[in-house]
């Protein structure tokens, strides 16, 4: 495959190895060190010019620093005359400050997306944005990849029951998500209005939707201390529901999060492979862990094609809708 170039970042260098491996190509050669005083210095060890390359960095971890990584090897590569510099970003970074919702808030989101144009990216690959409107932010082509049809696999052949299943939005921004995922199933779809008192702390939750006598199914984009989404299980199941499952694109898992799943409701919870804070809940027994979900597009004279991590998702494509 010429003119091919996969760079990984350190902030998820096992995904990375993966999607090289489906490419059958070699990760290329870069090392990423820290001078005394934090500075950041990132070395290519390879000759891009003329290349297409690809740089996998996920915003997890230490974001910040993995940010700023990001942005010094997409401008290392930019400026050694790299002929296209794409970003895979699997969790893009800061992406839930995407509006000013109260006064002299900072719309976080939009900045990152200039600071990586400026930095000299020329695609973004990304996966199951907070808030889709981020796409908006940038001047150069984003894809924002769906796990919507990896979740319908998960649900079809692992819930029994499904036919009888609610499909569950723990806030209202996930509403279209669960609508679309509902819609698929031929199944309805509830949501659950959630007050904050404070960043990361649920004050109250109203059920909208019926789950009495029937499987819920939590579908969320992201899971960070996990207090939404298991006070989110608690709630359907004072309300009536028979079990309750959880399926999460983007497992921060920061904080409480461990102790909290642990003690948590869950028949079974699933969660993709996208986000390396997810690796310290593989041997939790609620947890199945399948590398679901990055993808690696290459460029081909006649479009984009798009490449998976395991074979079984083959038959249920991601992409942009």
């Amino acid at each position: 495959m010429p003119n091919i170039k996969i760079f990984s970042g350190s902030s998820h260098q096992d995904l990375s190895q993966k999607i090289a491996d489906r490419l059958g190509l070699e990760l290329g050669k870069v090392v990423t060190k820290k001078f005394s005083n934090q500075e950041t210095c990132v070395e290519i060890g390879e000759s891009v010019r003329g290349e297409d390359v690809y740089i996998v960095q996920s915003g997890c971890g230490e974001i910040n620093d993995n940010l700023m990584e990001l942005l010094i090897m997409i401008n290392a590569c930019k400026i050694a005359s790299a002929s296209r510099v794409t970003a895979v970003i699997p969790c893009f970074p800061y992406a839930r400050q995407d509006k000013k919702d109260k006064s002299r808030a900072p719309i976080s989101a939009k900045l990152v997306a200039n600071m990586l144009s400026v930095a000299g990216a020329d695609h973004i690959i990304t996966m199951d944005l907070h808030a889709s409107q981020i796409q908006g932010f940038f001047d150069i082509p984003v894809d924002n990849l769906y796990a919507e049809p990896a979740v319908l696999k998960w649900i079809r052949e692992n819930i029994s029951e499904w036919r009888n299943c609610t499909i569950v939005s723990p806030d209202a921004g996930g509403a279209k998500r669960v609508t679309s995922i509902a819609d698929r199933l031929n199944v309805d779809f509830a949501l659950i209005h959630k007050e904050r008192k404070k960043a990361n702390e649920v004050d109250r939750m109203v059920l909208v939707g019926d789950v009495k006598d029937r499987v819920a199914i939590l579908v969320d984009d992201m899971a960070d201390t996990c207090g939404t989404i298991c006070h989110a299980a608690d709630k359907l199941l004072s309300a009536g529901a028979t079990r309750v499952y959880a399926i999460l694109t983007h497992g921060i898992f920061s904080g409480p999060a461990i102790s909290r799943i642990n003690n948590a409701c869950f028949e079974a919870a699933q969660c993709s492979k996208c986000f390396l804070g997810g690796r310290s809940l593989i041997h939790h027994h609620l947890l199945d862990y399948v590398a679901w979900i990055l993808l690696c597009t290459y460029p081909f004279r006649f479009g984009f094609t798009f490449i998976y991590l395991d074979p079984f998702l083959a038959k249920y494509p991601l992409g942009p809708k």
